[in-house]
């Protein structure tokens, strides 16, 4: 009785290797899987940061709200929120160049 084909043997593979390169997804499709699975945590931590983001904005909104309620001017208190990130230098240098720049145009008062 002649020996059956197989196409495995020709290619230097055993039967079993055959089937479980079948079985077994290949190398880069568990590649693939893990990149597309990362790519999807990167996108939903930045969805859940983006929803948190949302809600603080919306608590520091309300907390401007009753600064204007008491009677603080709010545009005053963002001002010094906006200073109070900057190094000294910084600020100091900004309003001495506005200050410049208000003397050229004549607004400054006394002037």
């Amino acid at each position: 009785m002649e020996d059956e084909f197989n196409p495995f043997e020709i290619a230097g593979v055993s039967a079993s290797d055959g089937e479980r390169r079948k079985r077994e997804p290949a190398k880069e499709e568990q590649v693939a899987n893990v990149a597309r699975d990362q790519l999807r945590a990167f996108v939903e931590r930045v969805e859940r940061l983006e929803e948190e983001k949302r809600e603080i904005s919306g608590f520091i909104k309300d907390v401007y709200g009753e600064a204007k309620a008491m009677g603080f001017d709010t545009k005053a208190i963002r001002r010094i929120v906006a200073i109070r990130k900057k190094s000294e230098d910084e600020w100091r240098e900004e309003e001495s160049i506005l200050d410049s720049y208000l003397a050229a145009l004549g607004m400054l008062g006394g002037e």
